[in-house]
């Protein structure tokens, strides 16, 4: 995996990718709210050998910061297809984590019939469907929420409340803590109202390719666990539970998860 920069006007993107082989196919791995492509590690050194993969740290998250905090999930569909086509990433399978998976939604929604496949690691819908007009405005007023709990105690409970496993904690301690408080209740703020506003910008959500639902178990972020079972009994999608593991269950059980996903890219071969 080979580290780049994108350069936009509102910031730098920094992204990583590898080709295995030309006629591999391209495995997209998003991060979720917060996370940066350390996330993926796991999936990455499975993946890596025989696949091509791309992972991104997304705009204002990671290494891409700086960057301004005026788009939209529109926009991040925009800077994830320009660098595609900068790239060679065609008919991608579009993997990603809580917020990653509102990203692939965004992007198939803007640009139909371009990815081959969908995996929602904990992440929800985002047709209008789902969501009462309380829950939508609550996303929008998290910011002063957030600041008034003392930062110490909210990366404790963040990290608690995302992840079961040492190794899942430990990591999100890290991704967090390289934020100040400031910034990253900012950050979280922007992304839960994008999402609102997505969600309230159009109907419904089309995903025109297949999709696999995993889900922790023990996920314990909003009502994560709730919207997948409404997912899959609404519009079909297979669900996949995870024992044990929490709201970043590819790094509570990246054994399984990576199972998962190795079967469901071999099903779109077929």
């Amino acid at each position: 995996m080979t580290e780049h920069v994108y350069k936009t006007p509102r910031g730098s993107i920094h992204y990583w990718s590898g080709m295995a082989r030309a006629d591999a196919p391209w495995l997209v791995f998003l991060p979720g709210l917060s996370a940066d492509h350390t996330l993926f590690d796991k999936q990455i050194a499975h993946f890596a050998p025989t696949h091509n993969c791309f992972v991104w740290d997304a705009p204002a998250h990671g290494f891409s910061r700086p960057f301004a905090l005026d788009f939209t999930m529109r926009d991040l569909a925009t800077y994830l297809h320009e660098l595609f086509a900068l790239i060679g990433v065609v008919r991608p399978v579009l993997i990603g984590q809580s917020l990653g998976g509102y990203i692939a939604q965004a992007y198939m929604a803007a640009y139909p019939g371009e990815a081959s496949g969908f995996v929602s690691i904990d992440s929800c819908p985002m047709s209008r469907k789902y969501y009462s007009w309380w829950e939508l405005a609550l996303l929008k007023r998290t910011k002063w929420m957030y600041m008034s709990i003392p930062y110490k105690l909210l990366i404790r409970w963040g990290v608690w409340g995302t992840a079961t496993t040492a190794y899942g904690r430990a990591l999100m301690e890290k991704m967090w803590s390289a934020y100040d408080k400031r910034t990253f209740c900012e950050l979280a703020d922007h992304g839960y109202r994008i999402l609102a506003q997505a969600v309230q910008e159009r109907d419904e959500y089309v995903i025109d390719c297949p999709v696999l639902l995993i889900c922790g178990e023990k996920d314990a972020a909003g009502s994560a666990k709730s919207y997948n079972r409404r997912w899959n009994k609404v519009d079909g999608h297979p669900l996949r539970w995870i024992p044990g593991a929490g709201h970043n269950a590819n790094t509570d059980a990246p054994e399984t998860v990576n199972a998962l996903i190795g079967e469901f890219v071999q099903s779109l071969k077929g």
